[in-house]
């Protein structure tokens, strides 16, 4: 089963509507880790969780998106 298995089963519109809270997230996440940097953050395990926080919901935004794309071969 793929690591997105409970996605593989929703109906396109669930996704849909789902890839367009991963993408705010993912937005949100690019934010903090911005400001955290640029404010000098001490805890740097804490912008690596949250960087790889961001990188899983990347992943799931581009499995969403594949998903939704048709494969066109021309």
């Amino acid at each position: 089963m793929s690591a997105f298995g409970d996605l593989s089963m929703k109906s396109d519109d669930v996704l849909r509507v789902e890839l367009e809270e991963f993408r705010r997230q993912h937005r949100d996440l690019d934010e903090a880790i911005t400001a955290l940097a640029e404010k000098g953050a001490r805890d740097p395990l804490t912008l690596k969780r949250l960087k790889q926080q961001k990188l899983r919901l990347k992943d799931r935004i581009s499995w969403i998106e594949d998903r939704l794309t048709p494969d066109i071969i021309a």
